[in-house]
């Protein structure tokens, strides 16, 4: 160098310098390398940044020589010449987001990390990430030069007005199609809002649920994307290679239009709320009604986990019921029966109401929660109120569990069944063309039923989602049900007027016609209008 300081590029293959020469007669100012430091250290692999002393020591050459010994420049510029970009970009490193990071990078793409506070993008380079492909981002800008054309960008953050934050700041940095990914725990009707925001600016949104929680996120998780329908090949090779795999199948697919990705995922959670209490039902009469101890009920889950009821939940039960804290107890007795909930449970139940669909466990699982949270009204009630004098069951054990086996078999599939049931409705309702032989892939004993909810009712052992569930096949299977009466009582002192069965119609009562009966004598012949809410 004797002397002088070159950094010589070509302008037409690498974009990110500034000048095709730069040419100093003496050191290079501290304004240069801070520049470099800002533009070029995040486009760099481990592998090069291991080159430098500079700049995590944090120190500026003082000379030519000790320049060239930091910055080998012509590993950078190579590097720099046949850099395309990253694969993905992702905002938030909450614990699911580092871990779907580390996901992806394990699947052969490089990611851009994010995070509003800068340090813990450093941190997570330096610890978690450190000797992966990662690429670290210190600006939203930063982020989106990283990434390649059309940009994939997923924002992993908390639901509500920070997922429109970051899309404002986001909107001036991208090209037209660049594609927007919501995969926090959204509500549907905000989904449906920013798609038809985004796609009216050109570019593409997708609202993906992300089920599984954070082993699910690093390992495996099961992801329901839906939005802008022409996004879905674009992120598909990504997402179907880091999603949980079943018999060699993805536990991912393209879901439908707009806000359908968000609204499954909610019905997801849903039908989880519903799967969560039943197997805490199960559980309070394994305990009250059985007498039995945790080892033998973590006994009792680990068959019914080799069986039809084979899930995920039963699993994480059956080592809960079995984990002891220092003292040698279970753990699970220690904590307070007060059950928290994020929204989506009630989200669905809400949703259901709405769309007139029957969605009853789900409901009752969203209610027992609540009914929960009223701990000090029921510590008073259970001094006062009184039940069977016994809550013990003193038949066949045995036989017992199996029967519990099978009803709570039975309801998850009448959980599942209104389900898809509230979606069906819900497609029509949004014009949705959902794929639901992909969304069964993506999530992955009648007389039994009855005696377990029959002698829950007599032992006074509360069962409200195993007892609706029931209630809910009773009353599907049923030709006919009383609502004959219940419709007579509106049209009786509201006029709300009723339509007759169709083998009871003639020319004065047509068939579909809405009619109203003067029951009393004196109430006239004026009804109301009539209408479904």
């Amino acid at each position: 160098l004797s002397g002088r300081f070159y950094i010589t590029s070509s302008p037409k293959k690498i974009t990110r310098f500034p000048a095709p020469k730069i040419i100093f007669d003496e050191t290079p100012p501290r304004e240069y390398w801070e520049s470099i430091r800002s533009q070029y250290w995040n486009s760099l692999s481990p592998q090069t940044r291991a080159i430098f002393t500079w700049p995590p020591s944090g120190e500026i050459p003082k000379s030519d020589k000790d320049a060239f010994k930091c910055l080998k420049l012509d590993s950078m510029l190579n590097e720099l010449n046949n850099y395309s970009g990253g694969d993905f970009g992702l905002i938030g490193l909450a614990v699911m987001g580092q871990n779907l990071i580390l996901n992806i990078n394990d699947h052969g793409y490089t990611v851009v990390a994010y995070n509003r506070t800068v340090s813990k993008v450093e941190h997570f380079l330096a610890n978690e990430a450190k000797g992966t492909n990662i690429i670290g981002a210190h600006s939203i800008e930063d982020l989106v030069r990283n990434l390649k054309r059309p940009r994939k960008i997923m924002l992993l953050v908390k639901a509500g007005s920070a997922v429109d934050d970051f899309i404002e700041q986001i909107i001036p940095h991208l090209d037209q199609n660049d594609i927007i990914i919501d995969g926090g725990n959204s509500h549907f009707p905000d989904t449906i809002r920013r798609c038809n925001y985004l796609e009216g600016k050109g570019f593409m949104f997708i609202g993906c649920g992300v089920s599984g929680g954070e082993d699910g996120a690093r390992y495996g998780p099961s992801l329901m994307p839906g939005g802008t329908p022409a996004a879905w090949e674009h992120v598909r090779p990504i997402f179907q290679s880091i999603a949980a795999k079943v018999n060699g199948e993805p536990c991912c697919d393209w879901v439908g239009e707009t806000g359908s990705g968000h609204y499954v995922k909610m019905v997801h959670n849903g039908i989880e709320y519903g799967d969560m209490q039943l197997i805490c039902e199960a559980y309070h009469l394994l305990t009250e009604a059985l007498d039995l101890t945790h080892d033998e009920i973590g006994d009792v889950f680990e068959e019914w986990n080799k069986k039809e009821l084979d899930s995920f939940l039963i699993e994480i039960t059956k080592n809960i019921v079995r984990y002891k804290d220092v003292d040698g107890n279970p753990l699970v007795l220690k904590i307070k029966d007060t059950a928290g909930q994020k929204g989506t449970g009630k989200w669905t139940a809400i949703s259901s109401l709405d769309l007139g669909m029957p969605v009853t466990l789900i409901g009752e699982a969203v209610f027992a929660r609540a009914l929960s949270a009223l701990k000090n009204e029921r510590v008073n009630a259970s001094k006062i109120l009184k039940g069977p004098n016994s809550s013990k069951y003193t038949g066949d054990k045995k036989v017992f569990i199996e029967q519990l086996g099978q009803a709570l078999y039975a309801a998850k599939l009448i959980s599942y069944a209104q389900g898809f049931m509230l979606m069906r409705e819900a497609a029509k309702d949004n014009k949705w063309n959902l794929n639901n032989a992909g969304i069964a892939l993506m999530w992955r004993a009648q007389g039994s039923w009855r005696q377990i909810v029959s002698n829950s009712v007599l032992l006074g052992i509360p069962t409200p989602a195993l007892s609706t569930a029931l209630s809910f096949y009773d009353g599907y299977r049923h030709e006919k049900l009383p609502a004959n009466l219940l419709q007579a009582m509106r049209d009786y002192f509201g006029a709300h007027t009723f339509q007759y069965l169709d083998e009871c119609t003639d020319e004065t009562h047509p068939k579909d016609t809405f009619v109203h009966t003067n029951w009393t004598g004196h109430g006239g012949a004026v009804y109301s209008t009539s209408y479904q809410a």
